[in-house]
């Protein structure tokens, strides 16, 4: 799962594929798969995957192995290098692992913590917003810095330090403290200007230094104001000013939205999200982009309803789902309503709308359902359409019983540059994804699908083309299949089963239906339910899910994973939950509780 590197090849179909063949479960001569031989890590334990015909030793101890000859043990480690020998028979393989510290160690005397000044890159904030400066120095230090004349005395702070996201995984998420002590103070500027960089200095055991942040601070004209047209189609707006900030609702192409601020390359807009300003061109503007809006009108088209909300300006959205609640913000808006047109629907109750601030109005459509099973968002000029999908209907009589039903089957990576999670004999995750979809692909014909695969070969298909794939075909669902991985510091001989991944909450049923389904049916181990900002749950037109099938690091798991008839028997039971819970959501929604 943790190798999503990509390239941007499309995915080509092809009519007969030579079948793939799956490693062999008996093991050779010693070999480890993971880690590389030469190593290094902020983890404070390693796991190394390998196999061997006879007994395994590191470091003179026995190794627990598989009846296969697999082994997965967990090493502790201690700062600095770790060295581990393995040794099975007359053959020794010695694995070096360096653990180094997650952040930079406190600096020592008269000096600053490297790359800890800030700002890091140019920021630009408005008249009299706060703009706040940190140092990394020693403990007992004076740290001053100095900015348009102004010098701020920085106060000691001790930061609690997180580690990643991937820390879910393993229930190691826990906040540690932090080695480093932060120096931080703030201050305002009221003129508009172009000011420099911050000069720090520090005090410390009888010296004196200083230096100079990366960052250039300048502060916004009030008057002057500049938009941020998003030529993207979906524009990634985030919680802050990089990509480790959480997603926001994308903004459709067309949209503007006042620029407020700046960092680096980040743009932060008026509504409240950062905009990469890779994906928008500036625009001067006379005045902020805002409108009123006046009529409403749904209209019924196909398997949707689309309400239209014409509009002066395409301004900022937003959505947010709830239990039988579908809402969306409309930012710099405000209300001369007086009609809305919303028909008898197949999906919507009834529709409300609150001017919830003098720039923003919600509109709450309460639903039949709990969700929509898909939706769309998009500018027609200054007009806003939202398409809520309705739910799949049931075949004609006599038809097969996923007539008229499309599934989009994504094999996880793929090609020789991304070939997945690897298990201890090799098997690579690219292969027995592929054989497995194939499997289920097969099957779900059989039952009158219509299977759309993003890549019937062993080809690299970009995670931005297998996105497009899944908007462009409009699916009833879709499924991208995976096998499992930890991080460094997780237990692989101890961590098995199956796993679901959802990040739009209408696709949440399908996750937690289908990792019930395939657990109850194969009688394997659950691994859970997770929500996970991943490429390949975040397509919006249809729910859309991963799948984590197995551990392929586990050393017992792996030869279940491998096994040709249980991949068989995989590939239909997967088929057969999509079947069914198509079937389910044609009469009411799936309950998954």
């Amino acid at each position: 799962m943790f190798s999503r590197r990509h390239a941007t090849v499309w995915a080509i179909a092809a009519a007969s594929v030579p079948a793939l063949i799956a490693p062999a479960f008996a093991a050779g001569p010693l070999q480890i798969v993971y880690p590389p031989t030469v190593y290094e890590t902020t983890a404070e334990s390693i796991f190394v995957i390998g196999s061997a015909a006879g007994a395994v030793t590191v470091n003179g101890k026995p190794v627990e192995t598989s009846p296969n000859g697999n082994f997965g043990p967990s090493l502790p480690l201690v700062p600095g290098e770790n060295v581990f020998t393995f040794r099975a028979g007359d053959r020794s393989i010695i694995i070096r692992v360096m653990r180094r510290a997650g952040e930079p160690a406190p600096p020592r005397g008269a000096s600053f913590g490297a790359g800890s000044l800030l700002p890091a890159t140019d920021l630009a904030r408005q008249p009299n917003e706060m703009i706040c400066l940190e140092a990394i120095a020693p403990p007992g230090a004076k740290v001053t810095a100095s900015l348009a004349g102004k010098t701020v005395t920085l106060a000691p702070a001790q930061a609690m330090d997180l580690p990643d996201n991937k820390a879910a995984l393993t229930a190691k998420n826990q906040p540690t403290q932090g080695r480093a002590l932060r120096y931080q103070g703030c201050l305002r500027l009221a003129a508009p200007g172009k000011y420099g960089k911050p000069v720090y200095r520090v005090e410390a055991g009888g010296a004196t230094a200083s230096a100079t942040a990366a960052g250039n601070v300048e502060i916004l004209d009030p008057n002057r104001y500049i938009a941020a047209l998003v030529l993207s189609e979906a524009g990634v707006a985030r919680t802050g000013p990089s990509t480790d900030f959480s997603r926001l609702t994308p903004l459709p192409r067309g949209t503007q939205a006042l620029v407020t601020g700046r960092e680096g390359s980040w743009l932060r807009l008026g509504y409240g999200g950062w905009l990469d300003g890779q994906e928008a061109r500036l625009v001067d503007v006379p005045a902020p982009p805002s409108s009123i809006i006046r009529s409403i009108g749904a209209k019924r088209v196909g398997g949707w309803t689309e309400v239209s909300f014409p509009l002066q300006a395409a301004v900022p959205v937003a959505v947010a789902e709830g239990d039988g609640q579908f809402t969306l913000s409309l930012f710099g808006t405000t209300a001369q309503t007086d009609i809305i047109h919303v028909d008898r629907d197949p999906l919507i109750d009834w529709l409300a709308w609150t001017q919830v601030a003098p720039d923003r109005i919600d509109y709450t459509f309460h639903l039949k359902r709990p969700h929509p099973w898909g939706y769309k968002l998009a500018y027609d000029g200054t007009t806003l359409k939202l398409a809520l999908r309705h739910p799949p209907t049931p075949p004609a009589a006599g038809r097969p019983p996923l007539d008229g039903i499309r599934i989009v089957l994504d094999p996880g990576h793929g090609g020789p540059e991304d070939p997945g999670t690897s298990g201890p004999t090799g098997i690579h995750e690219k292969d027995v994804s592929l054989i497995v979809s194939r499997h289920v692909r097969d099957r779900l014909r059989q039952l009158g699908a219509d299977v759309v695969m993003t890549r019937e070969q062993d080809l690299d298909v970009g995670l931005k083309e297998r996105q497009e794939i899944i908007t462009k075909s409009e699916p009833t669902l879709s499924v991208s299949l995976h096998y499992n991985a930890l991080p460094d510091n997780g237990d692989v001989l101890h961590t098995q089963g199956v796993g679901g991944f959802w990040y739009h909450p209408q696709a949440q049923p399908l996750a937690a239906f289908m990792q019930r389904w395939l657990v109850e049916k194969l009688g394997r181990p659950s691994y859970g339910l997770f929500w996970d900002n991943l490429a390949l749950t975040r397509p919006a037109v249809a729910p859309s899910v991963l799948m984590e099938l197995a551990f392929l690091t586990n050393p017992y798991e792996v030869e279940w994973a491998g096994d040709p008839g249980q991949q068989q028997k995989l590939g239909v039971a997967i088929a057969d939950g999509l079947a069914a819970y198509c079937q389910q959501g044609m009469k009411e929604p799936v309950d998954v509780r």
